[in-house]
């Protein structure tokens, strides 16, 4: 700010730094004296200025100048509470300020902050009167010792002051090592002696390493504040050694997005999407976000859980506002209204991110192998993104097996007569490429979205429908299959002849389904189980058993009643039919249609209750 302060004044009077031209902030730590030393060449304070900011607590200098600038004037200021000097008192007992006005004398200010201070012209007794500017020597208290480690120091400023605009130098100590003329060994023996004459004369000389500590200056903040720039004016390798510098990430990113946003709030935002997802982005207790926050380039947070959604916490970067509300800590904003406006700008930004990438089809599924998981998450709790989230989403199909498609390209090649937008969950691409389920669709020309993600189950219960379209599920009831005035007679036909059967297979299974019908799904499987259309799916039962804390009264009325479904044109259940109405109470009818249950079990996704049982059956079998 001081700095801020006397470089304002120069625009309009050249002169005010002819007694210190160079602007910048030198920091002196002095262990074996327990004193840290913060130097300005800042505007400096004159005797009524120490007695008014530093003598009262709650009056900012700073707060005070900024109200005397007129209005208009491109000038921001971090300090505005007036505590901020008497921060110092947590860490030093004993503060000494020396400091030079352009318009006063050079004054020394001391006090160890017990209701008195002193004020006496500054006579070199601390060392060089200052040119111009003000340091503040802090007499460190026992315990806080570790701010005069350079590490300390170090990590401290490039935390919170990495892109302050002035160069901010640490005094830095270091060994080197130093080569000097080795004549005492020359002093020994004659002998040596002479084979050192011998070799002075080829022109050689025997060194010495020692080793000697010098002291230098160190340029703390090197990295400059690219998100302040024109996005046309940085170049692919300064956002590359940005991001890097940012994240600790080895490797490149894969899109950045480079924004301002203006009007009633005013921020800068730079975006990062990396090329590969932590192994712990969705562990409990990982950090939520990777967004810090700054006001006016310094550092405030980078926890704030506000700022981003969950499901984008992969995103890294920073927010720079000029005008955010901080609470005296500084560690907290005041005002979620304001946080409300930068989080709806950074996920739209993300969007538009997001959509840029899918142009490229590498690059993209590189992403999309990384963070499909967050995408599906944000369909899950983002209700006002889920639209344009969807057209993010790839799938394998029974017509793209193994290239990943997206909806529209679904819906752009839907065939005539098809309203719906028909998908299958399961464990694996495997396990659902050959389902029986999608025997009649895909005889029919339709084509079916491959869901084997567990998170899958999830994102479509909150994704009904896409442009129109309704989403359904090929496990479920209620599929309704498009088909002519004559299918639907022949069918009505066969369900009538196949209705004893029903009735006897129901008798059978008893409680282990719902109901047996004829179904209008299968064209080579004997038989499936399909679920109700509000409930669990197979695989989502599956899904939720496996849960390591999950409460099993859930599942006694979210796992849904199965219906069978009979396959009339196969010839197992033909023989089915001729057996029954031979003999209702043939022995080996009520086998095979346990035997069919169990099968269709395991072909519909479902887990064996009694899995010996079963093999039992097949034994028995195999016997006969």
């Amino acid at each position: 700010d001081a700095l801020d302060k006397i470089r304002y004044q120069s625009l309009t009077d050249k002169k005010v730094l002819d007694s210190e031209p160079a602007l910048e902030i030198r920091l002196v730590a002095e262990p074996d004296k327990k004193v840290l030393t913060v130097i300005d060449t800042g505007i400096g304070m004159t005797k009524t200025d120490l007695v008014n900011n530093l003598g009262t607590i709650a009056k900012s200098g700073t707060k005070a100048f900024m109200e005397a600038l007129s209005a208009g004037a491109d000038v921001s200021m971090i300090g505005q509470f007036g505590v901020g000097f008497y921060s110092a008192y947590l860490v030093a007992d004993n503060v000494i300020v020396r400091t030079k006005h352009n318009d006063d004398e050079a004054l020394i200010w001391e006090s160890s902050a017990g209701g008195s201070f002193t004020i006496r012209p500054d006579d070199g007794s601390l060392g060089e009167p200052l040119k111009r500017g003000t340091a503040v020597t802090l007499h460190m208290k026992e315990d806080q010792v570790e701010f005069l480690e350079e590490r300390r120091l170090k990590d401290l400023v490039k935390k919170h002051s990495q892109f302050i605009q002035y160069p901010i130098n640490l005094w830095t100590e270091k060994e080197v090592e130093k080569e000097v003329d080795d004549d005492a060994e020359k002093m020994d023996e004659g002998e040596d002696n002479k084979v050192e004459d011998v070799k002075e004369e080829d022109g050689e000389h025997k060194k010495k390493k020692v080793k000697e500590i010098v002291h230098e200056w160190q340029l703390l903040n090197k990295q400059k504040p690219i998100w302040t720039r024109k996005p046309s004016d940085v170049t692919r390798d300064e956002y590359t050694s940005f991001y890097k510098s940012l994240t600790n990430d080895w490797e490149d990113y894969l899109a950045v997005k480079h924004f301002s946003v203006e009007g009633q709030l005013e921020f800068t935002a730079l975006l990062f999407t990396p090329k590969r997802a932590p192994f712990d982005l969705f562990e409990p207790k990982k950090k939520l976000n990777n967004i810090k926050l700054y006001v006016k380039k310094v550092f405030i947070m980078d926890n704030c859980e506000e700022i981003i959604p969950e499901w984008l916490n992969f995103i890294k970067g920073v927010v720079d506002s000029e005008d955010l509300p901080l609470n005296i800590s500084r560690e907290m904003l005041q005002q979620n209204k304001i946080l409300k406006v930068i989080r709806k700008n950074i996920v739209k930004k993300c969007m538009e991110m997001f959509s840029e990438l899918s142009e490229n089809k590498e690059d993209y599924k590189t992403f999309y192998e990384q963070f499909s998981k967050n995408l599906k998450l944000g369909i899950h709790e983002d209700s006002s993104n889920r639209d344009k989230l969807a057209d993010l989403l790839r799938y394998n199909s029974t017509k793209s097996p193994d290239e990943l498609m997206s909806f529209k390209e679904y819906v752009g090649r839907m065939k005539e007569g098809q309203k719906n937008i028909y998908y299958i969950t399961g464990e694996s691409k495997k396990a659902v490429e050959n389902s029986p389920f999608l025997e009649k669709l895909k005889k029919k020309g339709f084509e079916v979205i491959f869901m084997v993600e567990p998170i899958d189950e999830y994102c479509v219960q909150q994704l009904k429908e896409y442009e129109g379209k309704k989403l359904v599920c090929c496990t479920k009831e209620g599929m309704d299959i498009e088909e002519s005035e004559e299918d639907k007679k022949a069918r009505d036909a066969e369900k009538a002849s196949f209705e004893n059967l029903c009735t006897v297979i129901k008798d059978i299974l008893a409680d282990k389904v719902e109901k047996v019908i004829v179904s209008d799904r299968l064209s080579d499987s004997p038989c499936i189980l399909v679920t109700g259309e509000y409930g669990w799916s197979a695989n989502m039962e599956r899904i939720m058993k496996a849960q390591a804390l999950r409460d099993s009264s859930l599942s006694m009325y979210m796992s849904s009643r199965k219906t069978m479904e009979i396959n009339p044109t196969n010839t197992i259940i033909k023989e089915l039919r001729a057996r029954v109405e031979a003999d209702k109470s043939d022995k080996t009818v009520k086998d095979l249609v346990n035997l069919l249950f169990d099968t269709a079990l395991l072909t519909s996704g479902f887990s064996l209750d009694e899995p010996n049982i079963f093999a039992a059956r097949i034994h028995r079998m195999i016997k006969l």
